[in-house]
């Protein structure tokens, strides 16, 4: 009986392995271009080390893996006609929101220089870099950007008389936007 026991076990365990092993073979099926066991050690890779995104372009193949459900795409990968239309209609939409400034071509905008989250003050409890109606001398700190978890002081390359602050603190900006503009000295 001890052997019945133990022939019903191992049936029991066969039926396991082949559903595992069904899943396993799902592992070569290419997903994006990519195999599932790479983009599983892809997915690994970024929750071991805690970056909040990782994009992968080799060749033809592009992958994109975020840490957060919600993270908006700011850099443009293949394919690249599909993602400038996409990425247009929330800056149009947002536009309007914002206050236009009085038409001056005396202001300049300082920009961003790189893509990541903007932020007014040097901590979320002390007072911001600037404000509107503020003078800016060159070499000034005006922002930080985070970008990867990185703090990155931003100065300004302009004297003058802030007009207007174009982001609110802790908004997401793209390489180039226009933060502050400025009106010269």
């Amino acid at each position: 009986m001890a052997a019945k026991r133990k022939t019903g076990a191992e049936t029991r365990g066969k039926g396991v392995k082949p559903a595992a092993k069904s899943a396993d073979r799902a592992s070569g099926v290419p997903v994006a271009g990519f195999e599932i066991d790479e983009l599983r050690q892809l997915i690994k890779l970024v929750q071991g080390t805690g970056i909040g995104e990782l994009e992968v372009t080799s060749g033809t193949r592009s992958v994109r893996i975020s840490a957060t459900p919600s993270a908006t795409s700011y850099a443009v990968s293949a394919p690249v006609a599909a993602r400038p239309a996409a990425e247009s209609a929330p800056a149009a939409a947002a536009a309007p929101a914002a206050p236009a400034p009085a038409v001056n071509d005396k202001l300049k905008a300082i920009t961003s220089p790189m893509v990541g989250t903007f932020y007014r003050a040097p901590a979320p409890d002390a007072d911001p870099f600037l404000e509107t109606g503020d003078t800016v001398e060159v070499g000034q700190t005006v922002c930080i950007i985070e970008a990867m978890k990185l703090m990155n002081a931003i100065e300004s390359e302009l004297k003058g008389k802030v007009v207007q602050i174009l982001v609110e603190n802790a908004q997401p900006v793209e390489f180039g936007q226009k933060l502050f503009l400025v009106e010269p000295a």
